[in-house]
């Protein structure tokens, strides 16, 4: 008997199933999940890699109303052309300061708004301060730019309230003063995505896990020490990640805040490398030059997220990849 169930055993024992079988079961037991990423990965296909294809128009004398064929191959003599010009390393100077304001005060000033804001206990003021901090990024940047010129412009608001209390004899000119423009512009960049930005460290902040503030309570920490010694500590992570993020868009200072907020008088502190690529290769009609120079950035992007991403993991043992 026992020799015939050992047998009967062996004849019934399950036959192993292959990789590429255990695969296909799972991918119609998740078929669900697979679609949605299929239609997130097409919209990232048509809209973010195949309009890479346009990149090798930098490497072409490109007019419009010529096919490729027709154009004359030129190498890299766009990119030199931009290293060049005689205000290249002004631009290049806008473009670092612009966007390092922005890598230091813009991007710790949504960490401490969310700091505060967790810190509200009353729960409808809570809700009340995050929609009106919310607001202003639904603004856009020509209505902003109407608000500051309505405000500090040579006739604004603030000109005529200090010429009425005599504390000034002609109006200010803040706005055509270069010395002004940083300041004004980190203000304003501040002011209009400080509450959007927070909102991802708010959620982060939520999901520190409650009964380290028990622990701190007991061990005496205030508000101030469970902040410091619990609530960054907690979203380090995403920090990091924001950080290592925003480190690729160092060339990219902005475009519309500079189109619409500079002037003349103030173009050796605004023009930054998009608007110089607008006004010198779009406006001018060389495609290919701005399509060079806006490669040529992103790829710097690029190396620099790379480098500030090896750096974080060889510090923090933290990295995006």
């Amino acid at each position: 008997m026992q020799g015939s169930a050992a047998k009967i055993g062996y004849d019934y024992e399950p036959k192993p199933v292959s990789k590429g079988a255990r695969k296909l079961r799972r991918l119609r037991r998740e078929k669900e999940l697979w679609i949605i990423a299929a239609i997130a990965l097409a919209w990232v296909l048509v809209f973010a890699y195949a309009p890479m294809y346009g990149i090798i128009y930098s490497f072409f004398e490109y007019y419009p109303g010529m096919t490729l064929a027709e154009s004359k191959f030129v190498g890299l003599k766009h990119y030199k052309d931009f290293f060049s010009l005689p205000d290249v390393w002004l631009i290049i100077r806008n473009t670092l300061v612009i966007s390092t304001l922005g890598l230091t005060i813009g991007f710790v000033s949504p960490i401490i708004l969310a700091l505060l804001i967790n810190e509200i206990r009353v729960r409808w003021f809570k809700r009340t301060i995050q929609t009106i901090s919310y607001l202003p990024h639904f603004v856009s940047w020509i209505v902003v730019a109407s608000i500051i010129f309505t405000l500090l412009g040579s006739e604004g608001f603030v000109n005529d309230v200090l010429l009425k209390l005599g504390w000034i004899e002609r109006p200010l000119t803040i706005l055509g003063e270069g010395s002004y423009f940083w300041a004004l512009l980190t203000s304003a960049n501040i002011w209009k995505g400080v509450g959007w930005s927070s909102i991802i460290y708010i959620s982060a902040i939520a999901g520190v896990d409650q009964e380290l503030y028990q622990a701190g309570a007991v061990d005496g920490l205030g508000r101030f020490g469970m902040a410091w010694h619990i609530t960054l500590p907690g979203i380090r992570p995403t920090v990091l990640l924001l950080f290592i993020l925003g480190i690729g868009s160092l060339l990219n200072a902005g475009f519309e805040q500079q189109l619409l907020l500079g002037t003349p008088k103030t173009r050796e502190y605004h023009e930054v490398i998009d608007t110089y690529v607008y006004r010198y290769g779009i406006q001018m009609g060389r495609y290919s030059f701005a399509t060079a120079v806006g490669f040529m950035s992103s790829v710097l992007g690029l190396f620099l997220v790379l480098l500030t991403n090896r750096i974080s993991k060889k510090l923090t043992d933290m990295s995006i990849i």
